[in-house]
């Protein structure tokens, strides 16, 4: 029970990408120099879509290009399609460099038709060809299957489903797979049984959790996720985050909420909490309003003995 934990922080694209005010490229990089300071190892720190559906992150190259090179960094970027690989692909040699793509297959119809213009089975295709084109390249490449708990539009997603598309797409060898709770409707019972079926579907590929905090459960998530053997978990700064193409869809989990849970628990996430709630309090004087951390408001505790 106490294996330490890989955090992937999220909060430079998913977090930003639903904020309405555009921040400055130079904020963002700020940002995640300030996330390496406090001991994150792998970055989530553009999404390659086009600026017409998600503004914020037009200025995915210039982020990248303004990033330190850093070998014991790990930076990530969103690709939905073969488009936005090329661009991660070409950015490999610019400023940080992309060092690892990631891909999303939708769970349900509804959802995707709005975020992807397809439905879940045409996403699975699409992450499948995203994959072996990522391999050729040498690109490291990991998945998502979103919405894995809920839709918007569809409602319930039959867990029967999500364990066949992991399978589909586990058959490309992506680095490990991710479920994500997009809408934050999961609750750790959902959790517990979806993951434990896709450690018995696909064991031989790492798993990670994605949780948003939409009807504030995703703490609970987390450690549901944990106990039944997950070991990476995504998370972003002050709980920054939302979805354009989900209505009232709320922020990840925050980064310092989870790493203090963690700590509290005797699992060590490689993440400095003092630093991180500094940063969190420095990034709120960056886009001027608070953020939903709770550890950012409250401040951390002595650990138990």
């Amino acid at each position: 029970m106490h294996r330490p934990v890989e955090m992937v922080e999220v909060g430079a694209r998913d977090g930003l990408q639903n904020e309405p005010e555009l921040v400055p490229t130079e904020t963002k990089i700020a940002l995640i120099e300030q996330m390496m300071d406090t001991g994150a190892r792998r970055i989530e720190v553009a999404s390659f879509v086009h600026p017409k559906w998600v503004p914020q992150m037009a200025d995915a190259e210039a982020v990248v290009a303004g990033l330190p090179k850093r070998d014991d960094v790990t930076y990530v970027g969103l690709v939905l399609n073969k488009r936005g690989l090329l661009r991660a692909l070409d950015s490999r040699d610019s400023g940080g460099g992309i060092d690892e793509v990631g891909c999303v297959a939708v769970a349900s119809d509804g959802f995707g038709e709005k975020n992807q213009g397809m439905g879940w089975e045409a996403s699975i295709d699409v992450v499948r060809d995203i994959c072996r084109l990522a391999h050729a390249e040498d690109m490291a490449v990991q998945a998502t299957i979103s919405v894995a708990f809920g839709d918007p539009f569809d409602g319930a997603v039959p867990m029967a489903r999500v364990v066949d598309m992991a399978k589909r797409i586990a058959e490309e060898n992506p680095k490990e797979l991710a479920l994500g709770d997009t809408i934050g409707v999961a609750v750790p019972a959902q959790v517990t049984e979806l993951f434990s079926r896709l450690r018995e579907a696909i064991p031989h590929i790492p798993l990670r959790a994605h949780f948003h905090n939409t009807r504030n459960t995703g703490i609970a998530n987390v450690w549901a996720a944990y106990q039944a053997g997950v070991s990476i978990i995504d998370a972003s700064l002050g709980g920054l985050g939302g979805c354009p193409f989900a209505p009232k869809a709320t922020g990840n989990v925050a980064t310092e909420d989870v790493v203090y849970m963690l700590a509290q628990s005797g699992v060590d996430s490689g993440l400095d909490l003092d630093r991180l709630i500094a940063a969190a309090r420095w990034f709120e004087g960056k886009i001027g309003k608070p953020l939903p951390s709770m550890l950012a408001r409250a401040g951390g505790f002595p650990t138990g003995q």
